[in-house]
């Protein structure tokens, strides 16, 4: 159902225009395959109650990476180890953001608690316009929690 609310990006020209024409906005791409995907649709549901909440200063963005495989190589995208990613750019950037999880470049765990994604997001953009290429995530929060679940 969360997928239905989001803008969906249908070729890597549209996911290109999405990362260049935002110059105030933190743009959050959710890549990954929907085809039976539980833990997907559960991001997806997040993501798209999380969206009104951010939209002054984030739109939030997903593609299916089955239709759209042009970034699976450069962005590391295989459905066999995560089943999405959500990646984050300000200004044609890449920002990176530490969660503890080993890998920086995406989020790649299920976050089911609505507002730990809008700090997330938050704490992305803030860093993001002090120029920061890699944030952390914010702080007090286990993300090994019964809150969120690992994606192995």
């Amino acid at each position: 159902m969360g997928t239905i609310l989001l803008p969906h990006l249908i070729t890597g020209w549209h996911v290109d225009q999405a990362i260049l024409s935002e110059d105030n906005r933190l743009v959050v791409i959710r890549f990954g395959d929907p085809n039976n995907n539980p833990d997907l649709d559960i991001m997806d549901e997040v993501l798209s109650k999380v969206a009104p909440l951010v939209q002054k200063w984030a739109v939030i963005y997903v593609c299916d990476i089955s239709k759209v495989p042009d970034f699976n190589h450069m962005y590391e995208l295989n459905t066999n180890e995560e089943p999405f990613a959500v990646m984050f750019f300000f200004r044609n950037k890449h920002i990176m953001c530490d969660f503890g999880t080993g890998n920086n470049n995406k989020m790649n765990f299920v976050e089911r608690n609505r507002q730990d994604v809008v700090n997330i997001l938050e704490a992305v953009y803030r860093g993001a316009t002090k120029g920061k290429g890699q944030v952390n995530s914010p702080k007090g929060k286990n993300l090994l929690s019964n809150e969120r679940t690992m994606i192995r």
